[in-house]
């Protein structure tokens, strides 16, 4: 009686074992398989920003690497918003990606109500490329570093204009974090677009702004702007001899451009495992890395996970700012 037990339960954990092992067979398989027609990658910006071209960088290795034409789709609009639900409620085959950036970590505390979750409604695959704000004045104003701007700032307050490309942006977030560390009254001038507001940078209509090292870098190179500091946590291989903001005393103060790859929630995990180790190679290949880098971006390439605890932290950091900022956007 005992021998029969033992024997049947150790067919019962075979049975399991070989159950398993077909099922992995089955997810390798699916691995393989993937993609066997065009993918579609949501940019939810309008065509020649940063994160588009991240976007089209990765999307030609990827066809490349794929023998699948990748697709990029521009869905710019509300924030950010439209292109992003678009991605959210999309099949769960994995033929349809966002390239999500910043905003992810903004927007639901910005905005009171969202037609998806951002936490749960979107899975990381892995963040793709991160850039740094440029803190930059116009030529006339009398400071000559990010100290020098502050006291400057303290002695006239409310004085100083900042533009950014609209209520809620990253640039305009930026600048708010920088206002509650440094202690600084300076005076915000939304735009429609950072272009008109890097126009009137140029033209002393407004005085300074934090702007993405792709929009400012030549205008830094030329002279016609003057860099102070740069945001992110270590300096930026774009202008190596600018100290962080951080480093130049205003202590804890970091905020970046970031974007990364997502699908919808529910694509099957071989297919994520898939993106994700195949856009981490495409990543770290010479030619995206030499792409970016000339546009000031820095790639990444990391696992799911740690995008996701980006995503999570950047939620939280900004729920901060925009509560003490009393900002909301309709």
């Amino acid at each position: 009686m005992i021998v029969r037990t033992i024997a049947a339960a150790c067919a019962a954990v075979l049975a399991v074992m070989t159950g398993s092992a077909t099922g992995a067979q089955r997810d390798a398989r699916k691995v393989v398989a993937y993609p066997t027609k065009p993918v579609r990658l949501i940019v939810p910006f309008a065509p020649g920003g940063g994160t588009d071209i991240v976007a089209r960088a990765v999307a030609r290795k990827l066809t490349e690497a794929w023998g699948q034409q990748v697709v990029v789709d521009n869905r710019g609009g509300g924030g950010t918003i439209i292109g992003t639900e678009l991605a959210a409620k999309s099949p769960l085959d994995g033929y349809t990606l966002l390239l999500g950036s910043t905003s992810l970590g903004i927007n639901p505390s910005l905005r009171a109500k969202l037609p998806y979750d951002t936490l749960t409604d979107l899975v990381p695959v892995t963040q793709t490329a991160f850039q740094a704000y440029i803190l930059v004045v116009h030529p006339g104003v009398a400071a000559r570093d990010v100290k020098e701007f502050i006291a400057l700032a303290r002695a006239k307050p409310g004085t100083l204009n900042f533009g950014s490309p609209g209520l809620g942006s990253g640039t305009h977030l930026a600048t708010e974090l920088f206002k509650m560390l440094s202690a600084t009254n300076l005076v915000h001038v939304p735009y429609k677009g950072s272009g008109p507001a890097l126009t009137d940078l140029l033209g002393g209509q407004i005085q300074f702004q934090f702007g993405t090292i792709l929009s400012t870098l030549l205008h830094v190179k030329t002279g016609r702007l003057r860099p102070l500091g740069v945001s992110s946590v270590k300096r930026s291989s774009a202008l190596p001899d600018v100290p962080t903001i951080a480093e130049a005393g205003v202590t804890g103060y970091s905020a970046t451009s970031w974007n990364g790859v997502l699908t919808p929630a529910g694509v099957p995990q071989p297919v994520l495992r898939k993106l994700n180790a195949d856009v981490v190679k495409v990543l770290r290949g010479a030619e995206v890395r030499k792409r970016l880098a000339g546009d000031g971006a820095e790639p990444v390439g990391n696992s799911a996970g740690e995008f996701g605890a980006l995503i999570r932290s950047e939620i939280a950091k900004w729920a901060k700012v925009i509560k003490a900022a009393g900002l909301r956007a309709e």
